[in-house]
């Protein structure tokens, strides 16, 4: 019976692992999708976003319906405004980074610097400690960020997903504070209510645009595609630990080197897949410690 159980229980967590490295493919994919409709057929990425954004919302509805005014229970809601804030004006600077036609891969490695600021931030503004092993790790994980923007020369653009990956460190660090006093229900319903009219005001801002033809196609099917990617990490912390399948996470960052190359052959070239593997590394590690602080603390 014990061997049929621990059978049972590896079959779940290597599901966990698949199911989230498809998450990470459906998300690569959503990538492409707003790189060709922003980049190549010339819609504004605010737009983008809020379109994108306002999709997702429509396909959460479901959710939003079953938790209802109970998940807008909140002892702190302008934390989750500057939150939602933050998390918004990453959302515009990936997207635009996308627009200015930067390639999939090396936006997806500057975002992953993001553990980077969320370890100085948690040592800056809640008091935590981190060691010699971590700050080692960031300072590999910044080198390899300076390896990939070397050669575009330190472009706005090719800064936009580095701005991305600060404000969604910010993001994080609330996420964390209200985690303290509040159910994750309330952090995802206020999340998706309040996104969609602040990028509407970006938007509007912008110079808004109603889609049409192909690139309304083209944004359902990324809303399809995103919705795909949600329902992969549902079933993916649902077979298995969070601290077993979050760094197979990091796979994302193949996920797009692979679907930018297949779709607009973006391949990163000679040393810039040191600076690739330098930031996969380095945010591997900080995810691994991170994870056995959890379990410790679980014990």
């Amino acid at each position: 019976m014990s061997h049929i159980l621990n059978s049972v229980m590896t079959k779940n967590v290597w599901a966990g692992a698949f199911f989230m490295v498809m998450a990470g493919v459906a998300f690569a994919i959503a990538n492409a999708l707003t790189q060709i409709v922003t980049s190549q057929m010339g819609f504004k990425p605010q737009s983008d976003a809020f379109w994108q954004y306002l999709i997702a919302l429509i396909l959460s509805l479901p959710f939003l319906w079953r938790h209802g005014a109970a998940g807008l229970k909140t002892k702190h809601p302008v934390v989750h405004l500057i939150r939602v804030v933050l998390s918004a004006f990453g959302v515009q600077a990936f997207v635009v980074s996308l627009s200015q036609g930067v390639p999939l891969w090396q936006v997806i490695a500057l975002v992953m610097t993001s553990p980077f600021f969320v370890m100085i931030g948690a040592w800056l503004f809640l008091g935590e400690n981190v060691g010699v092993q971590r700050w080692l790790a960031a300072v590999v994980g910044f080198a390899g960020a300076m390896i990939i923007l070397q050669p575009s020369g330190f472009t706005t653009a090719s800064l936009l997903p580095v701005a991305a990956a600060v404000l969604w460190g910010a993001a994080s660090l609330l996420t964390k504070f209200l985690t303290a006093d509040e159910p994750s229900t309330s952090i995802t319903v206020w999340l998706l209510l309040l996104l969609s009219p602040i990028n509407a005001a970006i938007s509007y801002h912008a110079g808004f645009e109603i889609p049409s033809g192909n690139i309304l196609w083209l944004l359902l099917a990324g809303g399809i595609v995103i919705l795909a990617a949600q329902y992969f990490l549902t079933r993916s912390y649902a077979a298995a630990d969070a601290a077993f399948v979050q760094p197979f996470d990091d796979i994302k960052l193949i996920s797009n080197v692979v679907v930018g190359g297949l779709v607009f052959h973006y391949w990163p070239e000679g040393h810039l897949w040191l600076g690739v593997a330098m930031i996969l590394a380095a945010s591997s590690f900080l995810l691994w410690t991170e994870s056995g602080k959890k379990t410790l603390a679980a014990v």
